[in-house]
């Protein structure tokens, strides 16, 4: 034990940590922890860590794991004669799964990532201590309470206080804008951004256990009540299928789960943390408030009224920008007490919530009435833009549109957030069903038939924009609004079938949505189910599914479905060109070259005779018989198709299909031998897919570079690119379309890295390369060597001013406390500036900071 640990030590242990939870928290045994409870002071000693008698059978550790990775503790130390401390083999075999497995990549823009708040989060100290032993003990926790009580605020808290406990990450999955409980193994995968190790042939469940099954992960559900037996069931079949996975959720209700912990959430006491919480929201509104002796009696009659709920509190304290304490105090328990009267049923602190936003209700204006119900609609979150073309009218003008978000935003009725210079508005969950209870029937039908249009007017413009230098914009928002897209694609399904096919089946919906194939082929499945949908719509819906599944590699399966789609649609030659590319393509992977060139020479025939058609139709089939003529050795007409699609891209600032004729133009380098254009090629068209989620063109792009590497006799990185392509082809379908021919390619390639590295450390690369993340896949791609190290000499660029200041007095061994005294700091800035510097280095701990950087300055 060191003086770093000493002080981790006490600082957990103040906070409430048992002993057993820091002994499984830092790795080491309940006698050091308890013998490091009883020194008053450090000890004299800064070195890192000491190693443990493990670490000598650490090799024979990895091999055990990557051949069998579900070994159990006991198991591994029977194979390796183990006949020490348990504890000490344990906690070296969960490194080494942790160095095995890799890290979770950051989480798409849809989330996962643990949400910031703006707001201070105040008190719940002793619930938060009670979630991280109940955490530490069990898998499964779940805390409940009435709406508004503060579930989600200290799921948050919790998650970002726990980070450090688990090896492989916390994430955090909102579950309040999913409508369809079907779709909730979805988001979670989507959640957990692992879109990239998704397996379209296999349940959402089964491919998310496979990647999550030896991490060490906490996964947080928010929002569970209106989704309760799908994640009931979600999450006793990922704890039924793993062993260190936990789930900490929220909901109104328990999931009735074997072995699940419940956390009662109640309102904040009126005597203290509630006061508190309305003191820091008040200062939020009247900068400088305080609660004093002139005010405090008020300021505990108002928590009181509110039974302390944080919601209701919230709510209460936005009314200071008009009215005095005393003032809210006075009208609080008038309006209470008349309100309160007309909310009927239901636990009284529930109906106090009730009576409190029914108050915020009654103070706003009409129109602001008016747009806190109809902004209920939204799924997910809304813009401004949103706003004014759903729920304006006569009676809400769109000129006063604006002006009521901005004072719902005042009231905390609405949330405002920002990211990349674009404003989004959320409203809680409690807040939004109050609204929606506002509407009527017919008011509810009329909003989400306008909710509907919006959406199918942002899809339908977004595709047919798709083709410009605005792109990525266009992928931006369109993603944004996925909640919002699935939600209108539901009410288009019950009430107009022809719309839903309509969007479903535009050119690059899947792409531009963000969404996974497995999404994409059950909308499409659901459309094909609804009744009396029109030959033209039905044509549609068959080709886009015949098209993703040819580019899947089942080609089985695809065969007869564009079949159909041809025979109903004959006379569309926007239709025919389309389906005539799809069997194409699927020719071209069968090994039918003949019959493949045949179809899309016919197809881009087509597409050329149509006036004013839209160039990234043509412009796909031309990329598609460039790959053609480049496996059948044609590379010079394969070159002028390539370059002429790049050429058209260029014009107008396309991006996305760009970076397909920059592949091809890669590949043709590539069947040239002239790898080291090849090499450059490949890594400006990955340059370009990184801002877009591109499921089909990453794997292509990271096969071409491996490709192209192997060709540079660079074998190692062959293997690596390999490994990581591998992966990503199976979230999409099959291995490289499902081609013989591709695959043969890619196995000759693979026998020559192979004899030249030896089996060992062939196959050692290509799990590297299937443990990496997409950020990081990226980097290793984009960069000339090996992929970076936790840390190097240059790690210091990476850190801020102040971080390298902390970084240097990590270096001498000092304390958190011994570093914010030296720099006039808190305990808590310094905190989280040693946990920056561990994310910017990619460590796991201080010891190796300071030992990194004391290596790199020498």
């Amino acid at each position: 034990m060191n003086a770093d640990e000493w002080s981790e030590i006490h600082r957990l242990h103040a906070e409430g940590m048992s002993v057993k939870g820091l002994a499984a928290h830092l790795g080491m045994s309940r006698n050091t922890v308890r013998r490091a409870l009883t020194f008053d002071t450090p000890p004299p000693d800064h070195r890192a860590r000491r190693g443990s008698a493990a670490d000598a059978y650490a090799d024979r550790i990895r091999v055990l794991l990557s051949e069998e990775p579900g070994l159990t503790i006991g198991q591994i130390g029977e194979r390796i004669g183990w006949d020490r401390s348990r504890t000490t083999l344990a906690t070296r075999v969960n490194e080494e799964r942790r160095l095995l497995a890799g890290g979770i990549g950051p989480a798409p823009v849809v989330g996962g990532a643990v949400p910031e708040f703006v707001t201070e989060f105040v008190g719940r100290r002793a619930e938060l201590r009670e979630l991280r032993d109940l955490l530490g003990s069990h898998r499964v926790v779940t805390v409940i309470g009435v709406g508004g009580v503060g579930k989600t605020r200290l799921a948050v808290q919790a998650a970002v206080e726990l980070r450090r406990g688990f090896a492989d990450g916390v994430r955090v999955v909102e579950l309040a804008s999913l409508r369809n409980p079907a779709l909730l193994p979805q988001a979670v995968f989507d959640g957990l951004g692992l879109g990239h190790r998704d397996q379209p042939d296999r349940s959402a469940v089964d491919a998310l256990v496979e990647y999550v099954r030896t991490r060490h992960l906490l996964i947080v559900l928010d929002n569970c009540e209106h989704v309760l037996e799908a994640a009931a069931r979600f999450v006793d079949d990922v704890l039924h299928a793993t062993s260190r996975v936990h789930f900490l959720a929220t909901s109104r209700e328990v999931l009735n789960l074997p072995g699940e912990r419940i956390t009662v959430l109640h309102p904040l006491s009126t005597r203290g943390p509630a006061t508190d919480l309305f003191e820091s929201r008040a200062r939020d509104v009247v900068p400088g408030f305080t609660v004093d002796d002139s005010n405090r009696a008020a300021v505990q009659r108002v928590c009181e009224r509110l039974d302390g709920l944080p919601l209701a509190i919230e709510l209460a304290c936005a009314r200071l920008r008009v009215l005095s304490v005393h003032e809210l105090a006075d009208r609080l328990s008038d309006g209470i007490d008349l309100l309160s009267t007309r909310v009927r049923g239901g636990p009284e602190r529930h109906r106090n919530l009730q009576a409190a936003m029914a108050w915020s209700h009654e103070l706003c204006t009409r129109q602001q009435q008016l747009l806190w119900a109809r902004v209920s609609v939204f799924a997910g979150g809304f813009d401004t833009r949103a706003a004014e073309a759903v729920c304006a009218d006569d009676e809400l003008p769109v000129a006063e549109v604006l002006d009521c978000l901005y004072d719902l935003v005042g009231k905390s009725i609405l949330q405002r957030e920002e990211s990349r210079g674009r404003v989004r508005f959320r409203v809680l969950e409690t807040i939004r069903e109050f609204g929606q209870a506002m509407l009527s029937p017919a008011e509810s039908e009329r909003l989400h038939g306008r909710h509907l249009e919006w959406c199918a007017g942002l899809v339908t413009e977004s595709v047919g924009r798709w083709f410009s230098d605005d792109q990525f914009a266009i992928s931006e928002r369109l993603r944004a609004n996925l909640a919002n897209v699935r939600t209108a694609l539901e009410t288009a399904l019950a009430c107009s079938p022809d719309t839903a096919a309509e969007l479903v089946s535009a050119p690059w919906f899947l792409w531009a949505c963000g969404l996974s194939a497995r999404e994409h082929a059950m909308w499409l499945a659901r459309a094909l189910e609804t009744p009396d949908l029109g030959p033209e719509r039905r044509a549609a819906v068959l080709g886009a599914l015949g098209l993703v599944r040819t580019m899947q590699g089942y080609q089985e399966a695809a065969d007869p479905i564009v079949a159909e789609a041809l025979a109903l649609h004959p006379d569309d030659p926007v239709a025919v060109a389309f389906a005539l590319d799809a069997q194409g393509l699927g020719a071209f992977f069968s090994g039918d070259h003949v019959r493949a060139d045949e179809l899309l020479t016919r197809s881009l025939a087509l597409y050329e005779s149509v006036p004013g058609i839209r160039e990234d139709l043509p412009c796909a089939v031309r990329v598609h018989l460039g790959m053609l003529h480049c496996f059948d050795g044609r590379t010079a007409q394969a070159q002028e198709f390539f370059d002429d699609v790049r050429a058209r891209c260029e014009r107008v600032g396309e991006r996305w299909m760009l970076s397909y004729a920059v592949f091809g133009q890669g590949l043709v380098a590539v069947t040239e031998e002239r790898y080291t254009d090849a090499i450059a090629l490949a890594r400006e068209s990955l340059g370009l897919k990184r801002h877009f989620e591109d499921s089909v063109g990453t794997p292509l792009a990271v096969e071409l570079l491996g490709w192209a590497e192997a060709g540079a006799d660079s074998a190692e990185r062959f293997a690596v690119l390999i490994g990581a392509a591998s992966v990503l082809w199976r979230a999409f379908g099959q291995q490289l379309y499902g081609s013989a021919q591709w695959m043969a390619r890619r196995e000759r390639l693979a026998m020559r890295a192979r004899s030249g590295l030896g089996n060992a450390a062939y196959d050692a690369a290509m799990r590297r390369g299937a443990a990496m993340g997409v950020p990081e896949l990226l980097d290793f791609a984009l960069s000339d060597g090996t992929a970076r190290e936790p840390a190097d000499t240059g790690m210091l660029a990476v850190l801020s001013r102040r971080e390298r200041e902390v970084a240097q007095h990590l270096v001498a061994g000092r304390t958190n406390r011994q570093i914010a005294e030296a720099l006039v700091l808190s305990h808590r800035t310094v905190e989280g500036h040693v946990e920056h510097i561990l994310q910017k280095l990619r460590l796991d701990n201080r010891s190796q900071v300071a030992a990194a950087l004391a290596a790199s300055t020498g």
